[in-house]
Order: C-alpha cells, then structure tokens, then sequence
C-alpha cells in the first residue's frame, strides 16, 4: 500500500520532472542583432510545413506626461521559401487624416547569411510610401529588400495617438506560425481598462508591478502609479484557413482594451462607457454620416416620382433598390463613413458602402418607404459584441427596414447579386445599429436568418440495360441557393457554371440547360437540366449510383439533402441510403424514393 505522502512526493517529482522537460521560452533580440541558428533555420520547429514563422513580435505601449499613446513596435520573420515572399510586403495602417494617430520612425533591413557572414540590407527611406486610402485612413508601405528563401526580415516603428482612450489592440496569433510574441503595457492607474482576452493557450510569461511616477513638478507634483503587466505567448499554430470559419479578427488569440472609467487625480470617478444611445446620436450628427441623409441628389425627382406611384411598399423597395444597385458601382471600400459625400458619389456612378446605402436610404425615404440608416460589420471585419457599444466594431452602412414584429428587411447595394428581401449572408449572425433620429430612438438588433434555405432538385431518368442513365433535372432553388447560382451562372458563364455542376465527373455530360424565374427576385430560381450518365459502378448482377446528382449542398455538411429521384429501369430495385443498388433482372418498374 502507498501511503498518501507517498503519493505527494511521487506527483511533485512528476511536475518537476514536467517542468525541467519543458521548452525554454524563446527570447528577444535588439534591433539589428541576430543570432547564426535562426539564420540557418531551415523550418518552425513546431509547424514543419510552414512558408515563414514570426520570430519574435514585440509590442511596448505606455502614456507620456501628456498622456498620448504610444507604441513601439518590433518584428522579425524568418522565410523558409518562395511561398513566403509576400510576408515581405509591408503595410502599416492607421488614422492620419484626421490626425488622430501618426506613424514614424519606421525602420527596416533583410539579413541573409552568405558564404557563412551575416550581411545585412537596409530598406531606402524613399522606398517608404504614404497611400491614403480614404479622408480618414492612411497607410505606410514598403518591401523588403533582397528577400529570398533563407532570409530573415525585420522591422520597427512607433504609433502615437492623442486621444488617450484610443488604446490598441493586440494580437499574439497570425496567417503564419508565431515563436514569440510580448505585449508589455503601463497605464497610469487613474485610466480604468477593461479587457477582452481571447486566448486559449497559457501565457509564456505574464508579469504585474507598479511604476512611481508624479504628475506637475516641484511642490506641486502629484504622485501616482502607473501598472505594468507583461503578457508573452508563445509556440503559437498558424491560423488556418478553414470551410465556413468567420473572420480572423473573431479567431485569433489577442487582447482587445475598452476603457472604462476614468478618476482623475484627487477626483471622482467618471464611467467613459458609452451606450449604443450615445454612439447613435454621435452618428446621426457626424458630418460624414447623419449630415448625408437628406442631401439632394441630381436627378432625383424622376425615381422618387415612379416610387411614389407604385402600389405596394415591396414594389417602391424593390424599384428604389435594384435603381441604385445597377446605377452605382461599389468602389470595394468598407466604411461606416462617407468620403467625397453622397452628392458627388452618385454624380461619378461610384462610392464606398457607406456611400451608395446612404444614397439607397435618401432615396426610400423620400419615396415613402419607412426605412433607417443601420451600421453593420461585414463577416471578414469581425462579429460585433453587443456588450461593448463601440463605433469601430462596424464597417459598412446599410438601410434597415421594419416590415412587421416578426420580419425586416436589411438592404445592402453594394453587391450586384444582392436582393431587396434578403439580409446578405456575410452579415448574418452579427449586430446592427439602426439610427432613428427624428425618434430619438438608437438601437441595436441581431440580423438572423429565421426561415429555412431550401434547395429542391426532382430528378426522372431511365436506366438503360447497357448501364447508362439518361433523363431530366428540375433544381428549384431559394434564397441563399437562388442568389448564389445566378450570381455563379452571370459570373463565370455557362460553360464554367455547367462543369461546375457536374463537379468533375467525366462520365456526367449535360446536354441542356434552361432558366426560369432569374430576374424575379421574388421567386424561386428554376434550372432544367437533360443529362447523360456513364454508370461505371457496376459487376455481374449489380449496378451503384449516388442519387444525389447535381445536388451541391450534398457537399456542405451544414445542409440536409432532399432529392426526389424517380427512376425508368429494366431491373428489379434494392435501395440502400446512401446509393442505389439495381440488381439486374428482367421486368420493369418505376419508384419513387426520398433520401
């Protein structure tokens, strides 16, 4: 028998055991100074197949006496291969037009290993170039110099911003392997954060002190503390790409920083927390948003008139809508914001999504239509936490409108294969802030999809004794489904559509292909569809087929597939569930089958 201290002592050699067995944790390096191993890496010790892995990535952020934010930033990335060239190409973004955050001291070089020397490439300063990408959006960008599978390239800058709330996030996880990754963090004690922390791995390292500093000079300098916490990962797995993730903002492991409250020294305590009321009534009186509701627009008057004179809402929506989708071309912006304003935007025929629904939801409402200006986060930019009523978790406007208690409209004319009656996919699953300002009303709602997406496919085909299948395909398509086949249909073409629907099976040839119901939104999309078929799965007495033919959600595993098959044959039938099996015998019959 082993007695209980036994048992304490064997489990406490056990963990050091664990912990002299554990790997050291990767270090930093100053700016310029490599170590030969990580020159002669050939791949990331923990992801073989990777193209490149971040080194290290090290972030400082801290408050001057005049409490701008400051980051500094350091990265190194090693190239295993061509494949990873492209991690070469840099790109800084940040808020310069409204000089709300700059960017300087940038700083960048490639290091290779020749003949056994370290040589080092340092990036021209006049190969650094400033793009503004729209009034308020900015970037840096440049490329590495001499870059080639084996090198490593590193960079650093500094990131400052005058407004002391506007605290930057940090991600530890990236599209490539992370080695190490430090955020190292001072916030005088009198700014209250609270902090998301969307990590699923422990800290490397995570450390708290406190740093004495004084506010004023002399006499009447004030004391106070500033609170350092150092958070470190490391070893970290790519993100990959996988079948129906949502974005990479929504699945990296980082820190995203709020800040609360604020108590001023020998002050009171004072909540900064908004409400989505308040970032409401901020939008409604933005110049760049509420401001652009009632602008006129050149020309106007004509679709306002024939709007105005159709009968239903649904006809005066969907007339207003699909006008301004084929008139206005989406210049691939995302912003919850205005750029040259809605006037000019619908006199070039283009603008960003804030732009053509803006003008969308000047156009409704001046028709009649009760309908509202909503932000909205696409899928890519992130789902929005209805907890934290922050601004910047939207980027893209659209028109909201109240059918009934039970159903809404969300009306997007950015895309071309959109319709009025659908909330586009890629905004599903999110929140949305619609802005009533005549009301005083600011609301946020979730944007779901409550009805079921069908997709029906009836499929008559004759087996013939020579083991082939002929017949028709009637594919009745809704929603999603319908959307998503004419878009594919207009977009690739026929040809390409066809091969798509045979999904590379050589011995499936389509020999028609008919529509009904493309341009009536309103209606299910209808494909007929004659077909011949090799059945190649067959021997002495038996003959295998799926019977899920031209049925693509057979593919998605978020899909149930229903497919009505009725079969002409010359055999007697068995039937298994998940294909046919024609045992071949001498008398004929048609059935009917649901799988």
């Amino acid at each position: 028998m082993i007695k209980p201290y036994s048992l304490l002592l064997l489990g406490m050699y056990a963990l050091t055991a664990n912990a002299q067995t554990t790997a050291p944790i990767p270090t930093l390096q100053p700016y310029g100074k490599i170590d030969k191993e990580d020159l002669e890496l050939k791949s990331c010790d923990f992801e073989k197949d990777a193209n490149a892995e971040v080194l290290f990535v090290k972030g400082d952020v801290y408050y001057d006496d005049a409490f701008n934010v400051t980051k500094e930033y350091h990265k190194r990335i090693k190239i295993f291969n061509d494949n990873a060239k492209d991690a070469a190409n840099i790109k800084i973004e940040f808020y310069g037009g409204n000089r709300s955050e700059s960017v300087f001291s940038i700083q960048a070089e490639t290091i290779n290993l020749v003949d056994g020397k370290i040589e080092i490439t340092k990036l021209d300063k006049k190969l650094i170039y400033l793009q503004h990408l729209d009034k308020l959006r900015d970037a840096y960008v440049f490329s590495m110099p001499d870059v080639k599978a084996g090198s490593v390239i590193e960079y650093q800058y500094k990131w400052n911003s005058p407004v002391f709330y506007n605290f930057p996030d940090w991600y530890f996880q990236e599209r490539i392997p992370v080695r190490y990754s430090e955020l190292d963090t001072e916030i005088p004690e009198m700014l209250y954060f609270k902090t998301q922390t969307r990590t699923r791995e422990p800290y490397a390292k995570h450390t708290t002190s406190s740093i004495g500093r004084s506010a004023g000079t002399g006499a009447d300098a004030i004391p106070y503390n500033n609170e350092r916490e150092l958070r470190a990962m490391a070893n970290l797995h790519s993100l990959p790409d996988e079948p129906y993730m949502n974005s990479d903002v929504d699945n990296l492991q980082g820190i995203i920083f709020e800040l609360t409250s604020v108590r001023p020294l020998g002050g009171f305590l004072t909540s900064f927390v908004d409400s989505w009321a308040k970032v409401g009534g901020a939008l409604a009186d933005d110049d760049d948003f509420g401001s652009q509701l009632k602008r006129k627009l050149n020309g106007e008057e004509a679709i306002i008139s024939k709007a105005s004179a159709l009968k239903t809402e649904d006809e005066k929506i969907a007339y207003v809508f699909n006008e301004v989708k084929n008139t206005m071309k989406w210049n691939e912006v995302d912003r919850w914001y205005t750029n040259d304003g809605t006037p000019k935007a619908w006199e070039n025929k283009t603008g960003n999504s804030a732009e053509i629904n803006l003008i969308l939801y000047h156009l409704l409402k001046k028709s009649g239509v009760k309908a509202y200006p909503m932000v909205v986060s696409t899928r890519d930019h992130g789902k929005v936490n209805a907890v934290y009523p922050f601004l910047r978790q939207f980027n893209r406007a659209v028109v909201y409108i109240p059918v009934d208690s039970a159903k809404n409209y969300i009306l997007d004319a950015t895309g071309k294969f959109n319709t009025y009656n659908e909330t586009p996919s890629n905004l599903l699953n999110s929140s949305g802030l619609y802005i009533d300002k005549e009301s005083n009303m600011y609301d946020i709602i979730f944007l779901k999809k409550s009805d079921p997406v069908r997709e029906v496919t009836l499929i008559t085909a004759e087996i013939k004794p020579d083991g082939k299948m002929s017949g028709t395909v009637q594919v009745n398509s809704f929603s999603y489904f319908r959307i998503g086949a004419v878009k594919s249909y207009k977009t690739d073409g026929e040809k390409k559509y066809t091969d798509n629907l045979t999904d590379g099976d050589n011995n499936l040839k389509i020999s028609s292909l008919k529509f009904e119901n493309m341009e009536v939104d309103t209606l299910p999309l209808t494909q007929n569809i004659d077909f011949n078929l090799d059945l190649t799965g067959s021997d002495e007495n038996y003959i295998y087929f799926k019977p899920n033919i031209f049925a693509s959600e057979y593919r998605n595993v978020f899909f149930y597939q229903r497919t009505l098959f009725i079969v002409n044959t010359h055999f007697n039938i068995a039937v298994a569930v998940v294909f046919f099996i024609v045992k071949k015998l001498h008398n004929s019959f048609i059935i009917t089958l649901f799988v």
